[in-house]
C-alpha cells in the first residue's frame, strides 16, 4: 500500500513557484499551506453514506502544526453510534500532490478518486479502499474563488473554508474493528477547513440526501474576528436538478432568526431573490478534535445522522423546494447567542 503511494505524492516540504501558490486559490481541494509554518491546520472532511442508509460514517485526515505536538491525524465518526477514533501519526507522515487533490497520512490515502485506509491503534482498526465517482464540484471564477467568495483573498482570515464536493457516488467497503462497513451504491460529501482555529462559536450542517439524488445542501455560520472587533458570518449553498443556490454574507443575504430549542434548531435566511428555511433536528453525537492555534485539543461535539428539513421560497412567496434531509451532519459549537 506504501509504495503505491510513494510514486505520485511528494514528501513534506514543498511550496513550489508562485504561479502553483496563485492557483492553490482557485483549488481548495488543494493542500493549501506549508509543513514549515506553526499554529496551522489543514483538515479533509470525506462523509460517506450506504445506500440502504445503514452505514454513515466521515473520514476527517489533517495536519496539525504548533509550537508543541506537530502531528498528522486521521479521525472517524460512525454516526450511528457517534463514536469516534483519532489516529495519530508523526508530522513527517503527511504528504500530498502539489498540484491535485491527493493527499496520505502514513499509509492512508485519500484523493478524488477515493481512498485507502490502513488505521489500528489500542481502540481498533479500519481497513479498505472505497472509489468514488464524478464529483459535483463549487463552481470557481476571479470574483468567487469558491464557498468563501471574495473572503478568499483576505490573508488574515482564522479559518478558511473549501467545498470539495457537493455530492458523489461511493462505492467499495472496509473492515472495522467492529464489523464490516458495505458502502457500494452510497454518497459521498467532501469539504474542508484550514487555518489557526476554528471559530469561537459556529452552526454547520450539510446533508446530501433527499429524495432526488444529487441535491445537496450545506450551511454555516460562525463569529468571524474582523481587525480587532467581530461579526457574524455565514455561508452556504443549495444545490438542484443542476442548479446552484448561494447564499451567503458576502451575496447581501441575511439571516433573519436563529432559535436553538432543545434538540430542534431553525434558521432563516433571506436573499435578494429567495427565502430558506431551515429546521434542523439533533441526532447521536459523537466527540471530535478541533484546533486552537494549530493544536488539536479542543474537544466540540458533531453528528451525522441529523435530519434537516430545507424550505426554498421566491419573492412571490411561492415554495419552489420543501423536503427533509437525512443522515445530515450537524455542529453547535460555543455559545450561539454570540450569533444572533
Amino acid at each position: 500500500m506504501q509504495e503505491n503511494i510513494s510514486g505520485f505524492l511528494l514528501k513534506y516540504g514543498y511550496q513550489g513557484p508562485l504561479s502553483h501558490r496563485i492557483r492553490k486559490v482557485w483549488n481548495p481541494s488543494w493542500f493549501q499551506g506549508r509543513v514549515e509554518k506553526k499554529d496551522y491546520f489543514e483538515g479533509w472532511y470525506l462523509k460517506a453514506v450506504s445506500a440502504d442508509g445503514r452505514h454513515s460514517w466521515a473520514f476527517i485526515p489533517g495536519l496539525s502544526l504548533n509550537r508543541d505536538d506537530n502531528h498528522s491525524f486521521v479521525q472517524a465518526i460512525d454516526g450511528k453510534t457517534g463514536k469516534t477514533w483519532y489516529f495519530r501519526y508523526p508530522k513527517e507522515d503527511f504528504r500530498f500532490s502539489p498540484g491535485d487533490f491527493s493527499i496520505a497520512v502514513g499509509p492512508n490515502l485519500f484523493s478524488q478518486k477515493g481512498m485507502v485506509v490502513d488505521l489500528e491503534n489500542h481502540a481498533g482498526f479500519f481497513r479498505g479502499r472505497l472509489e468514488f465517482g464524478d464529483f459535483t464540484r463549487y463552481p470557481v471564477s476571479f470574483r468567487r474563488p469558491g464557498i468563501m467568495g471574495w473572503y478568499r483573498y483576505v490573508p488574515f482570515m482564522e479559518c478558511y473554508h473549501g467545498v470539495v464536493s457537493l455530492d458523489h457516488s461511493v462505492d467499495g467497503e472496509i473492515l472495522h474493528s467492529e464489523g464490516l462497513i458495505h458502502l457500494d451504491h452510497g454518497r459521498g460529501y467532501i469539504e474542508k477547513d484550514w487555518g489557526t482555529s476554528m471559530p469561537e462559536a459556529w452552526i454547520w450542517m450539510q446533508t446530501n440526501h433527499f429524495e432526488q439524488a444529487g441535491t445537496s445542501f450545506m450551511l454555516s455560520v460562525a463569529k468571524i474576528p474582523w481587525i480587532g472587533k467581530s461579526f457574524t458570518g455565514f455561508l452556504g449553498f443549495f444545490h438542484h436538478r443542476g442548479k446552484l443556490h448561494s447564499f451567503a454574507t458576502y451575496t447581501g443575504a441575511k439571516i433573519q432568526h436563529i432559535s436553538d430549542k432543545g434538540k430542534l434548531l431553525h434558521l432563516e435566511i433571506k436573499h435578494a431573490k429567495f427565502r430558506i428555511e431551515i429546521e434542523a433536528l439533533r441526532g447521536e453525537k459523537g466527540s471530535l478534535k478541533a484546533p486552537v492555534s494549530g493544536n488539536m485539543e479542543r474537544i466540540i461535539h458533531e453528528s451525522i445522522d441529523a435530519s434537516i428539513r430545507v424550505t426554498l421560497i421566491d419573492k412571490k412567496n411561492r415554495v419552489l423546494f420543501a423536503e427533509q434531509g437525512i443522515h445530515a451532519g450537524l455542529e453547535t459549537v460555543g455559545n450561539l447567542s454570540m450569533l444572533s
